[in-house]
């Protein structure tokens, strides 16, 4: 995922529902919310299968020294004088922190060769909408968080766990002592008081983890063991990158080129149980007749825990596939050789309880497919007609193709006997912005529509 900045200096905050961008973690707490811990959801789940409690304990680091006047807490739970004061009882509202997490990893670059000095910060954040806590204001957002002092005009490209930033930085991007040029935040999720599913469709997760943990740590105020994916008082390599890039590098003019795969994470794992997460991509087949015979494949792509978790599925002839997972993302893949009789579905299973023994297996049953194509979908201005061709993966058995607007509006059965099939109809005088073409196997594609003279 990659985007692009025109101006370097940019401060974004995205009001998003949990349906308007690709979901980033699986699940959250559904309530009823506990006041006690501030009206917040208890847990966020992410596609890993970790889940992960808000981060109130006062627990302590065992491994980094603290003060009494600065203890090295095992949460991100910072003091705010006359709001919070983590000495004594946390209380709601009256002795709360005003931003606590369920989830922070933190990086820096410091290079003074290069002049490039870097902070980057993830993170999944309880927060309220004055600032200070107060009932009815509580919300949660997914941040990620890019600052850079750099040593001149020019594009910096920073690659992160959950992304690529382009930032293209100009003379105006430079404040008056000539210091930070790049300050960019992005909140998504931010919605109505209360409302918790929107950090869902953010930038942050799987959550990282620490390469060392999980960290068991001993709580002080109720003597109970808990465990923690990393420890924010120190800077660990870590893995969960959903693109295997657990690391911060920054690119820029002059062959600048610097990173690092060192983070200070926080994260307490909580006890809840619950079921392996297990997203279907795309299950579909294809088959053909040539010289060899009937040739039939089923590909199948899932989101579920990557080893030591497991996912399999039965095909349409009710053998069990065996599916492989490359890098640690979760993305997993499997094959079969069976013909299916359409329609047809199969049966799929993740199970992580290697890795989160209080985890349960999880199994579902998803419709198998065929692949639809659009080879060709124009619109003439000159003649009002719409030309379509379209084709499905089932060469053996060609099912119909019917073909939509982008709006929903009919327009029509694509004809023919073979695997690839036809329209050309009148949609004078209004061209279609997009056409969908969907089989009776149900498969579909849209493209957008080319405009001719």
């Amino acid at each position: 995922m990659q985007r692009t900045f025109s101006k370097a200096t940019t401060s974004i905050l995205l009001i998003v529902a949990a349906d308007q961008a690709p979901a980033a973690l699986f699940d959250v707490d559904p309530g009823p919310y506990d006041p006690a811990i501030g009206s917040f959801a208890a847990w966020y789940q992410d596609t890993h299968g970790r889940t992960l409690d808000l981060c109130l304990s006062k627990t302590v680091s065992s491994r980094v020294p603290g003060t009494p006047d600065a203890p090295s807490y095992m949460c991100s739970l910072l003091p705010e004088p006359g709001v919070y004061d983590d000495t004594q009882p946390l209380v709601f509202p009256s002795n709360f922190p005003p931003e606590a997490f369920w989830f922070t990893a933190d990086a820096a670059i410091v290079d003074a060769t290069s002049g490039i000095d870097l902070s980057y910060g993830a993170a999944l954040e309880a927060a309220f909408a004055v600032e200070e806590p107060a009932e009815g204001d509580q919300l949660s957002f997914a941040r990620i968080r890019i600052r850079v002092d750099v040593p001149t005009i020019g594009t910096y490209t920073v690659t992160h766990p959950y992304g690529v930033e382009v930032f293209d930085v100009t003379a105006d991007d430079f404040g008056d002592d000539g210091g930070r040029a790049i300050n960019m935040t992005r909140d998504i999720g931010i919605g109505a008081p209360k409302t918790y599913t929107g950090a869902l469709g953010g930038d942050v997760g799987p959550f990282l983890r620490s390469l060392n943990g999980p960290y068991l740590e001993v709580n002080p105020e109720n003597g109970q063991t808990e465990r923690f994916i990393g420890d924010p008082n120190l800077e660990e390599a870590v893995t969960g990158s959903p693109f295997n890039t657990n690391y911060v590098r920054i690119q820029g003019p002059g062959g600048i080129d610097l990173r690092t795969e060192l983070f200070a994470v926080s994260g307490k794992l909580s006890e809840v149980v619950r079921p392996t997460p297990l997203i279907v991509q795309r299950a579909t087949y294809s088959r053909s007749a040539g010289e060899a015979g009937l040739s039939s494949q089923q590909d199948v792509f899932v989101m579920a825990p990557p080893p030591p978790g497991t996912a399999t599925y039965e095909d349409s002839a009710g053998a069990t596939v065996a599916m492989s997972e490359a890098n640690a993302t979760g993305n997993w893949y499997g094959q079969s050789a069976a013909s299916p009789t359409t329609p047809a579905s199969i049966e799929l299973t993740a199970d992580n309880r290697v890795a989160i023994p209080e985890s349960t297996p999880t199994s579902l049953t998803s419709p198998l497919v065929d692949v639809v194509r659009i080879q060709r979908a124009e619109y003439s201005l000159a003649s009002g007609q719409l030309t379509l061709v379209a084709s499905s993966s089932d060469e053996t058995s060609p099912p119909s193709l019917t073909a939509t607007a982008g709006n929903g509006a009919a327009i029509g059965t694509l004809g023919g006997d073979g695997a690839t099939r036809t329209l050309v109809t009148n949609l004078s005088p209004i061209p279609p912005a997009k056409v969908t073409v969907t089989s009776a196997s149900g498969g579909s594609d849209t493209e957008e529509v080319v405009i001719l003279p």
